[in-house]
């Protein structure tokens, strides 16, 4: 071997060491990184809540955290005292005030902390680490079941004040009220639904009570995650596929593990994505059990005609 080419080998072999040094620990992890599934104690009540914490270059750790309402908004950085972590989230939807402060440290197999909510008032926090959801690449399906009759609410319960109402076939919510959750709960599943959502009204369906598909009135608008076919601050569609609000839609969804795909009056608008977590507004945070079907009712007036669910079978 000449010089010259013992040269460009041990300049190559020199790169490839510093390079696998540098990825090693630009990738060294944190126990703190991760997906977690948070449980905050406000005023007697359980808010569902999820905090994902990751690397970003070599020193610093950044984040994305969903409250018990809302999207999900970006940490510009999760700073570290001793044992002691902290991050700062601005106000999306809550009342005016400060911004929310969290702290929390390492708590076992778990993490629990302290939230300063917008009030300036202390309220304390739990979390889990998120769990790894199988997906099964070769699904059986069992026997389809109609969680809507046509006739009355047989099969779900509103969450207060009951303003749903069966006519003609046809489950509607006339005006802003409680949401409808079903009896039933599902892990994997397909989903038929049928829906009239009217001008520029906002509903959604909870997948397992925790992963919310958007119902809105948004044709002609640019796709978006917290728009028609969205998974509500999460992931985009890769297009606009809403009719006009006078006409009926279909969804049809189908959720193994994390994996979801949607598609809207025949167009595949999400292809087998992973769905990062819990959006705002979900019934638990446990998202490792079966969950129910729940249906906004407070945000407007929507109508179904059809809700058809095909289990999974092991």
């Amino acid at each position: 071997m000449n010089m010259r080419m013992k040269s460009r080998l041990f300049l190559a072999l020199t790169g490839a060491f510093l390079l696998a040094v540098g990825f090693g620990n630009a990738q060294e992890a944190n126990p703190l990184e991760g997906k977690w599934d948070l449980t905050i104690e406000k005023d007697g009540k359980e808010l569902p809540s999820w905090l994902e914490i990751t690397h970003s270059g070599t020193n610093t750790l950044v984040g994305r955290f969903v409250y018990a309402f809302g999207s999900a908004r970006p940490i510009a950085e999760v700073k570290m005292k001793n044992d002691v972590f902290s991050f700062v989230i601005p106000k999306q939807w809550e009342p005016e005030g400060t911004d929310m402060t969290f702290t929390g440290s390492l708590d076992e197999d778990g993490l629990k902390g302290t939230m300063i909510y917008t009030d300036g008032q202390p309220y304390s926090w739990t979390a889990v680490r998120a769990p790894k959801l199988e997906y099964i690449e070769k699904s059986k399906w069992g026997k389809s079941e109609n969680l809507f009759n046509g006739k009355n609410l047989d099969g779900w319960k509103a969450m207060g004040k009951n303003q749903w109402i069966v006519e003609d076939g046809i489950l509607s919510s006339p005006k802003s009220g409680a949401n409808l959750v079903s009896n039933s709960k599902y892990k994997d599943f397909k989903l038929h639904a049928e829906f009239k959502v009217p001008p520029g009204s906002n509903s959604g369906i909870y997948l397992r009570g925790r992963y919310e598909v958007q119902i809105t009135d948004d044709k002609g608008s640019d796709p978006s995650s917290v728009l028609f076919g969205g998974i509500y601050g999460f992931l985009t569609p890769n297009e606009m596929a809403a009719n006009d609000a006078s006409e009926w839609q279909e969804y049809d969804i189908t959720l193994v593990g994390r994996r979801v795909t949607i598609i809207a009056n025949g167009k595949t608008i999400i292809n087998d994505q992973n769905i990062p977590g819990i959006t705002g507004g979900a019934l638990d945070s446990k998202e490792g059990e079966p969950g129910a079907f729940l249906i906004q009712g407070d945000h407007g007036p929507i109508k179904f005609r059809k809700f058809e669910v095909t289990p999974r079978v092991e």
